[in-house]
């Protein structure tokens, strides 16, 4: 079977995952640091966003394939993965400025948490009505 929407945003992150190690790569470079943070902190942040996009993208993704696997509305669908991309990129902006509280990480979290409740909500309810 194929899930075009589900496909379009693994495609999207996996570009923005691709953008988040280059800037590892080029840190490490900079800074001449070949495994750990040393002592910067531009690399430790960048390492920190790369790591939490890998944390919640994954089970993100596998939630969306679910729900379009179980005929979920394509505006539910697609509004889910922009909200997830948009997150992602909001969040890792918001970390790359500063590593505390900002409104750009802040809707990143959000943005995450919110599509990852209504993912799994829906599909707690289709399992339920099954």
């Amino acid at each position: 079977m194929i899930l075009p929407v589900t496909s379009l945003f693994a495609a999207l992150l996996t570009l923005l995952y691709l953008v988040l190690a280059a800037r590892i790569i080029r840190l490490r470079w900079r800074d001449r640091v070949g495994i750990g943070n040393g002592e910067s902190v531009d690399l430790q942040a960048a390492v920190r966003i790369h790591g939490n996009f890998i944390e919640y993208v994954p089970l993100a993704l596998i939630l969306l394939g679910l729900m379009e696997l179980n005929a979920a509305n394509p505006i539910l669908l697609y509004g889910l993965g922009g909200l997830l991309f948009i997150a992602r990129v909001s969040h890792a902006i918001g970390l790359t400025k500063s590593v505390g509280v900002s409104i750009y990480r802040t809707v990143g979290v959000l943005g995450t948490f919110a599509m990852l409740l209504l993912a799994a909500g829906f599909l707690v309810g289709f399992a339920i009505g099954s």
